[in-house]
């Protein structure tokens, strides 16, 4: 009798299935309600994490090191505060906004988030799956981190050791105002967290510059006691859902209130039937084009928008930012501030009431009658599945009193940040079609774009497939390697780029909510290259790095918008 062949796995595949396992159980979770991060679903969740040890949290499998980048990145994204927090409950939008629990909302991702006591976090989930799929991921990080300050904090009998005992001296100190003195309180972090002292000095200051996170004294003390406390009196911290969140997941609540208001809007302001381009990108970069160099003629030296994008972008410029904006809402551009849960802004700009001899010459816009002249929605960055939902909703024909309208869409363009597999930081990727990781479900286009538009631009400009992930803080080399290397020649990863086609797809080839030849513009801008040590996301943000590709791209975009 012939024996089975072994079938030996290459890491890549190991690690995509232990993302698979991480989505099962979080959908799982979900459904059933709530868990408890150390209890054996949470476990289940903790060991396909380390299996998988994605990039973006470095360290992570050490059994000693704390992970102090990754923290950083994560608590950037959470509510301040909630490393304080034993219950953390996700909810939908349910009326809150309207009571008087303290309220944060973090700048990295922006959700509504209330402190409803000393021990209980409320966040706001109405960004879809993405959403929580993505902080229920940092959450466990969060979880693995907290276990080693544990372990790093205890001797070997289960007692507390003396650097834990002077931390929680400092930390007395800090509560009631007094000083410290953080160079011995680093020496007392080095035991705790497993790291050098240089390596604690640098985190040190780098969550000091975050104002929106709390000290990594306090975080460390945070994250340690309240795993103490579970470990030795047996106090579970727990993640619930609540019956309101569960019951919206998948309907389009946030995106059809969004998606109308902006029709509505149009329809008011007599815009409906003229020429519309869609435009996903920042709320800043489409405005600096059409009104910048008009708003600050007398009081910024032009040269190019490059240059007039940076020193827009500079940290102290916001009077100047302020000026810009007021040009542009008395000069045709409208302002649509989020009120639906999706926390995506919009912006319309009616291009018959633009001062055409004093656009930034790099735009070109010719002489047009009246109706000719294209309406520009910008809207802000979608979060993973939401795009979906959103474009969706969107694309839809208006409901004017019973009558569907048909908005005249002609031209749909993408413009993201990403993470890429060949090139530097601030290089640009242009996508020949979207494949979503973990299906061979692909998403092929024609892009109106391609890597000419941006040839002497000196950046480096890649062309091929993009990968749509399901979390960006999930991937780890040898699943980017893969897609780097094997057939699919992909140039970088993100996670909206395939819904957005799916919702484009639909409208125009089979629902007929809009032209099936409308014109796909897709472009991104490295925000990180997760295959090199350093460049993750983890280590910052671009700055004024990402300026150059932005408005190359915007430009572009801008270009056969206005043709």
């Amino acid at each position: 009798m012939s024996q089975i062949p072994q079938v030996t796995r290459t890491q890549a595949q190991i690690s995509r299935a232990a993302i698979q396992r991480l989505y099962v159980s979080m959908r799982h979770l979900f459904l059933r309600g709530g868990y408890k991060p150390l209890g054996v679903s949470g476990e289940s969740m903790i060991q396909a994490m380390l299996s998988l040890k994605p990039e973006i949290y470095g360290s992570i499998a050490d059994d000693e090191k704390v992970e102090l980048n990754g923290l950083l990145y994560i608590f950037q994204r959470l509510p301040k505060g909630i490393e304080q927090c034993r219950y953390i409950k996700l909810i939908s939008r349910e009326g809150y906004d309207g009571s008087h629990f303290e309220k944060h909302v973090p700048p990295r991702r922006k959700r509504d988030c209330y402190r409803v006591d000393e021990e209980q976090m409320f966040i706001e989930m109405t960004r879809g799956g993405s959403d929580i799929y993505d902080i229920l991921t940092h959450l466990t990080f969060m979880y693995i981190e907290a276990e080693k300050i544990r372990r790093n904090s205890m001797d070997s009998k289960g007692r507390k050791n003396r650097s834990w005992m002077m931390l929680e001296s400092l930390i007395a100190e800090i509560e009631v105002g007094n000083d410290i003195n953080k160079e011995v309180g680093y020496t007392y972090l080095n035991t705790i967290l497993g790291r050098t002292y240089d390596e604690i000095d640098t985190a040190y200051q780098r969550f000091e510059k975050s104002s929106e996170v709390n000290n990594l004294f306090e975080v460390t003390y945070w994250l340690g006691r309240l795993s103490m406390d579970e470990f030795l009196t047996q106090v579970d911290r727990e993640i619930t859902f609540s019956p309101a969140l569960r019951d919206s997941l998948g309907h389009h609540i946030y995106g059809e209130k969004w998606a109308d208001n902006i029709k509505k809007t149009m329809w008011e302001n007599e815009l409906f039937d003229r020429p519309v381009h869609i435009i996903s990108a920042n709320l800043h970069s489409v405005m600096n084009c059409f009104y910048a160099k008009n708003a600050l003629a007398k009081k910024v030296k032009y040269e190019n928008l490059e240059q007039f994008a940076e020193i827009l972008s500079m940290d102290g410029n916001a009077e100047l930012r302020k000026i810009v904006l007021t040009h542009a809402l008395q000069n045709g551009m409208i302002q649509l501030s989020d009120t639906s849960g999706t926390n995506i802004g919009v912006q319309i700009f009616d291009t018959a009431r633009l001062d055409i001899k004093n656009l930034p010459t790099e735009l070109h816009f010719s002489k047009k009658s009246p109706h000719e002249y294209p309406v520009i929605i910008v809207m802000d960055y979608a979060f993973g599945e939401q795009a979906y939902e959103t474009m969706d909703e969107l694309l839809k024909p208006f409901n004017n009193n019973g009558e569907r309208l048909r908005m005249n869409v002609k031209s749909i363009n993408i413009m993201g940040k990403a993470g890429i597999l060949e090139g530097d930081k601030g290089d640009i990727m242009i996508p020949t079609g979207h494949v979503f990781e973990g299906t061979a479900d692909n998403y092929p286009f024609d892009n109106e774009l391609n890597s000419g538009h941006f040839a002497n631009s000196g950046l480096g400009v890649y062309e091929g497939t993009m990968i749509s992930v399901l979390g960006t803080s999930l991937q780890n080399k040898d699943i980017l390697t893969y897609f780097l290397k094997s057939s699919w020649k992909a140039v970088g990863l993100e996670m909206e780029g395939a819904h957005y086609q799916k919702a484009i797809q639909a409208a125009s080839k089979i629902r007929n909510n809009i032209n099936p030849d409308v014109k796909l513009r897709y472009a991104y801008y490295a925000s990180d290259n997760p295959l090199e040590t350093g460049s993750t996301l983890a280590s910052g943000s671009l700055g004024l790095d990402g300026v150059k590709p932005t408005y190359l791209i915007t430009l572009a975009m801008l270009q056969g918008c206005i043709q």
